[in-house]
């Protein structure tokens, strides 16, 4: 399927905008809480290009958008974070991993009220009105699907730094340790697995139905939130 320059435009500014605020807003509390790692490398920035991923942010969610995969993801450079500098360590670092997620859905919500906003749509024509609806719903499917996405507990992942943080000792550490796999593991849980079962007739897609369903929800109460029903 070819890739227009409309479709372009209302998927990667809504993904580039998630992107950019939801790593911000990590290297921001991470500097509120006594670290100033990412604000040194420049990180605590809205600045894109800071953050963007030539593979993770822009070409694999395409690739995966664009081959029907059943479901999409991408990543950003990660925000340098010296968990040793939290104060406190363990509040620092779920507050450092919830930030990221939180802003997500603020924009999501922010997204979704703008849509009932019809003063701002009268003033435009009606191309430029559908260009601004579909960044806008865009926005809030991005926003909430990275939120979502995020707090899989498995790190590096925002929920499994959260699970790490929160979790006893004997727990903790050997999730801790799952760090260095963690997209390995992501890619085989998400797509190798489901590919495999469809060879079979088996349906092995449970987490990627588990984290539409989420999704689904979430967005669905947002709207109502917003007063789009």
């Amino acid at each position: 399927m070819p890739i227009s320059p409309y479709t372009l435009s209302v998927w990667v500014l809504p993904l580039v905008l998630a992107i950019t605020f939801h790593e911000a807003a990590h290297g921001f509390v991470a500097w509120r809480f006594g670290d100033d790692t990412a604000l040194k490398l420049g990180r605590v920035s809205f600045n894109p290009i800071r953050h963007i991923d030539a593979f993770g942010t822009l070409l694999l969610p395409a690739l995966l958008l664009f081959t029907g995969s059943p479901f999409l993801f991408g990543y950003a450079k990660p925000v340098p974070v010296n968990f040793r500098n939290l104060q406190p360590l363990r509040a620092g670092m779920v507050m450092v991993a919830l930030a990221g997620p939180a802003t997500n859905i603020l924009l999501a919500l922010a997204s979704a009220a703008a849509l009932n906003v019809h003063q701002l749509f009268e003033m435009l024509s009606a191309d430029q009105a559908q260009w601004i609806v579909d960044n806008l719903w865009n926005s809030v499917r991005i926003n909430v699907l990275l939120a979502v996405f995020n707090m899989m507990p498995i790190p590096p992942l925002d929920g499994g730094r959260v699970a790490v943080a929160i979790l006893p000792r004997p727990l903790a550490l050997p999730l801790a340790r799952l760090e260095p796999f963690g997209m390995l593991i992501l890619v085989g849980i998400l797509i190798l697995l489901p590919l495999a079962g469809s060879q079979f007739g088996l349906n092995l897609d449970v987490v990627s139905g588990l984290l539409r369903a989420t999704t689904d929800s979430l967005i669905r109460l947002l709207l109502l939130l917003t007063g789009n029903t």
